[in-house]
């Protein structure tokens, strides 16, 4: 064994400092007494700014994992405050959403995509919610994208992210929305919004699970869900070209339907206590205001064209107009139209009630063109569901589709 260059029983130390404090001491030992010299003096100072860098290093990287703990643990608190406000709370759940929620709990466990259909208002982000918070991702992020809110000239950007410098304005790197959502789930709301070329970016997304940020040559993989919303018919979309046919197969392998309010008018005072806890809470009110009697019939009378969201307007507007209660909703003109059959007798010379349907099917199938599903559908107009209408239409002997506008 080599003779140690200083005596073990001599001792010098050195501290490094930063401009604020000491950050530690170097510590040298050797056998012997006056060992050290000068220039030995002059070696140890050399070694002074990569220590003061490797500690300062050192302590920087206990303060972000310190940090990081706080984030982890305010994320999870997060997450199960919106799996409590959305995911484990779904007004309807076990009567007028039974169905949709059977089929959330049969996709939740896979990775498959989910398509949302159903008029606005319907709730459609939170049955995204109540699929990424049901599923083994429900610890990942959960990231929801208007396609609609985002100007074209913007889009790459947004979903993909960017590198610094790739345009004029991109003074850093970016992540994107796809990036941010990696393992765990994005969701796509009014998909069909989105523009012929960003859907071919989607697709290849779709395909490989992999980006590229723009102004990147980096491939990222992802693991990600992706969940799909849309209020308008994809359908009749791919065949006036407006949206990929190759695009909707993809996205269309686990359809689920959001009935709208005026089918699941049941759920209605469930929704309306639910409403008036939230927006209690919301408004900052002393106390929860109670119903006046008979309160909720317009309530359940009303069609809501603007399902769930025009429900939870009406509430903040009755409590914001009477903050103590009673509450009552005559004042809020909530015109309650008579149903079509109703409206169809006062109308209609007496006859064969058939007949009368009938005619008036045919009334609206030419206003809308022959079509049926959709928002702007037939089956729309007359606030029932396509497969009831269509029901209707075969025992009537009324051809589908373009044929019943003949």
């Amino acid at each position: 064994m080599d003779t140690p260059p200083f005596p073990l029983n001599t001792t010098f130390k050195y501290n490094s400092r930063t401009k604020d404090n000491t950050l530690g001491y170097l510590v040298l030992v050797s056998e012997g007494e006056d060992k050290f010299k000068d220039e030995d003096l002059d070696w140890v100072v050399l070694l002074k700014e990569p220590l003061v860098i490797a500690m300062s290093n050192t302590l920087k990287h206990r303060e972000v994992l310190k940090l990081n703990e706080l984030l982890t643990d305010d994320n999870r608190y997060l997450h199960g405050e919106l799996r409590r406000l959305s995911g484990d709370e779904i007004v309807g759940a076990n009567f007028g959403l039974r169905d949709v929620m059977q089929k959330v709990r049969q996709v939740a466990a896979l990775d498959s995509p989910v398509l949302l259909l159903g008029e606005t208002g319907t709730g459609k982000d939170v049955i995204a919610n109540a699929i990424h918070y049901s599923s083994s991702r429900s610890d990942g992020p959960c990231v929801s994208v208007n396609c609609g809110a985002i100007p074209d000239t913007l889009i790459d950007s947004e979903l993909f992210g960017h590198e610094k410098g790739a345009f004029t304005g991109a003074l850093a790197q970016k992540r994107g929305r796809f990036e941010r959502a990696n393992q765990g789930t994005i969701f796509l709301d009014e998909i069909g919004e989105l523009p012929l070329q960003a859907q071919v970016r989607l697709l290849k997304v779709l395909q490989s699970k992999e980006i590229e940020r723009v102004g990147g040559v980096k491939t990222i993989p992802l693991d990600i869900r992706i969940i799909a919303a849309t209020n308008r018919n994809l359908e009749d979309m791919v065949a006036n070209h407006q949206f990929r046919e190759d695009l909707w197969f993809r996205l269309n392998v686990f359809p689920i339907w959001i009935p709208p309010l005026r089918e699941r008018i049941s759920d209605t005072p469930a929704l309306v206590q639910h409403f008036i806890n939230l927006k209690s809470r919301e408004l900052k009110l002393p106390a929860i205001p109670t119903l006046a009697s008979g309160a909720i019939d317009p309530l359940m009378e009303y069609h809501w064209p603007g399902n769930v969201r025009e429900l939870e307007n009406v509430i903040e507007r009755a409590l914001i107009l009477n903050p103590k209660g009673p509450l009552t909703f005559e004042h809020l003109n909530l015109r309650s139209p008579k149903r079509t059959l109703e409206l169809q007798g006062q109308s209609e010379e007496a006859g064969n009630l058939d007949e009368v349907v009938s005619r008036h099917i045919r009334r609206v199938l030419s206003r809308t063109k022959g079509k049926v599903n959709g928002p702007d559908g037939a089956a729309a107009l007359l606030g029932i569901n396509p497969s009831t209408l269509r029901n209707r239409m075969k025992k009537l002997g009324i051809d589908y589709g373009r044929k019943s506008i003949s």
